[in-house]
């Protein structure tokens, strides 16, 4: 029997194991099921991460000329960590389980961005909004309105929050549209190898 001839007497580590053999690239069904699970948990750590830190992080101290400087930094965080996680997926070799993380770090951290907002607006001028705006208020809040159902319990009264609202409207739509579309392509392309 030659070197390159796989072993028909289960000499190996197990008897069958030679069908165990792939080539190189490519991943057991086993090791993929890991690695998806690793990265779920991973997904599930980062969101809950963020969660936590919305929830413990001093937010009733901010002006309100500070919180405008303050979300405009965060919305340029955002664009600069979608771009950075973008390339990532490209360059990764599993994209897909990078995508899902990539996924479950930038919508919580655009969600929990806004409703941060919202409830230092709420905090800082109680009359932004027909009730005044607790941590969960103020989520619940920013995920009815990403999700499109505004059950119209919780409503902005000034036009400066309106308009607020109205750019968090939009930017959810080039979420969901454009930025599904983008970490698609780019799980695509960093399945095919192309950078």
């Amino acid at each position: 029997m030659s070197a390159h001839e796989p072993q028909q007497d289960g000499g190996g580590v197990g008897a069958g194991d030679d069908d165990l053999i792939v080539p190189s690239g490519v991943v057991s069904d086993r090791r993929r099921r890991v690695m998806i699970v690793v990265g779920l948990l991973r997904a599930g750590a980062t969101s809950a991460l963020l969660v936590l830190l919305y929830y413990v992080v001093p937010l009733d101290r901010e002006s309100v000329s500070h919180l405008t400087l303050v979300l405009t930094i965060g919305l340029a965080a955002f664009a600069a960590t979608a771009y950075w996680e973008v390339r990532a997926i490209v360059r990764s070799r599993y994209p897909g389980i990078r995508a899902i993380q990539a996924l479950a770090m930038l919508v919580p951290f655009f969600l929990l961005l806004f409703a941060s907002t919202y409830f230092m607006l709420s905090f800082q001028m109680p009359t932004t909004f027909n009730e005044s705006l607790g941590r969960t208020d103020s989520l619940y809040f920013t995920v009815t309105t990403f999700a499109t159902v505004g059950f119209g319990d919780i409503v902005p009264r000034t036009d400066a929050v309106r308009l607020l609202v109205t750019v968090q409207i939009l930017l959810d739509l080039v979420i969901l549209g454009l930025g599904i579309r983008v970490i698609l392509g780019a799980i695509k392309k960093g399945r095919t190898g192309e950078l």
